[in-house]
């Protein structure tokens, strides 16, 4: 193994110019090490002896910096040497960088590749973006893959007025752990359900798995009961942890 003290120039100078490999593994190396900057040297100079798989790296490399626009193009690199799991995270890039279509085509390429997160991530934004009840199978494939999808088929359930499945399909979700369950099933039992006293238990739990969005919700209970000073605190709460409704509710409270 190279020595990780040794200078990164003299670790490259004992490398053959154009073992695509070698280079490859010492960014690993240096990655597994922090050495994030000196990881992407190794696979930029990969990916421009046209590997595939370097380029991928790299672009993990770069989003890994937040440097989407730079990502995406290795990303895309990668894909046209034949690197198909790069859909994926091509995907996530495009997402960051607020291309909706971009990201939905990205995603929709690596499930026709066989990537069963990405159609499970895939079907959520369809659902979030047309509400197309037909979503119904692929959501709930999407649900052992990818957590959030749970939240997403309750929300069609709801829709298509089957509330005791929605509640049992967000209650497993919160007894496994997933702290996305809490703030739809908290929603479920105050709207639906009408049992406010179990929708602060979901809120307060979804709190405490941290879901600060589970504050503004419990605020907004807590106004219901008259008990201000308790809806002030929870909307503090959440506006302190960034949520953007939190805060609108806080401004109200204090105007």
């Amino acid at each position: 193994m190279i020595d990780m003290t040794e200078d990164l120039h003299e670790r490259l100078r004992q490398l053959p110019a154009a073992d695509a490999p070698a280079l490859i593994a010492l960014g690993r190396e240096l990655l597994a090490d922090g050495r994030l900057t000196e990881a992407e040297e190794c696979f930029r100079r990969a990916a421009d002896l046209g590997d595939a798989v370097a380029a991928f790296a790299l672009g993990n490399a770069l989003a890994a910096q937040e440097r989407w626009d730079e990502a995406s193009v290795a990303y895309e690199t990668a894909l046209a040497g034949g690197e198909a799991d790069a859909w994926h995270t091509l995907g996530v890039v495009l997402d960051e960088m607020g291309d909706t279509d971009g990201a939905l085509a990205a995603w929709r390429g690596a499930a026709e590749a066989g990537d069963s997160r990405a159609a499970a991530v895939l079907a959520c934004r369809e659902w979030c973006a047309t509400q197309d009840l037909g979503l119904e199978d692929a959501l709930r494939a999407a649900v052992a893959e990818y957590p959030p999808a749970r939240a997403d088929l309750a929300d069609l359930l709801r829709e298509t007025d089957r509330a005791v499945e929605a509640r049992f399909v967000l209650e497993v979700g919160a007894k496994r752990g997933e702290a996305g369950s809490w703030l739809p099933l908290g929603n479920l039992y105050c709207d639906e359900l009408g049992d406010d006293e179990a929708a602060e238990e979901a809120y307060r739990s979804g709190i405490a798995a941290g879901d600060v969005r589970c504050h503004h919700n419990l605020g907004v209970l807590l106004v219901g009961r008259g008990d201000q000073e308790g809806a002030t605190e929870q909307f503090g709460l959440g506006a302190e942890a960034g949520d953007e409704l939190a805060i609108a509710a806080l401004r109200l409270f204090q105007d």
